[in-house]
């Protein structure tokens, strides 16, 4: 399953690293795809990952989640 996660926040490479580094810590995520230019995330993921998961570790690492899709 791959989720598009929107996000407020970054502003640079940095910022891009840290949601990488928290979102590829989640138990069942195989694949992390930050982009900074489209402020978003493509993840492929397990079905068992909860969508306040992954809002909880984006925003544990200082940005904001503001949509999640199905992709």
């Amino acid at each position: 399953m791959k989720k598009k996660i929107l996000i407020e926040g970054m502003s640079c490479n940095h910022c891009v690293h840290h949601v990488t580094e928290a979102l590829s810590e989640l138990s069942g995520v195989t694949n992390v795809e930050v982009s900074l230019e489209a402020k978003n995330a493509i993840i492929e993921l397990s079905a068992d990952v909860k969508d306040e998961d992954i809002k909880f570790a984006v925003g544990d690492a200082g940005y904001e989640v503001v949509g999640i899709e199905t992709v």
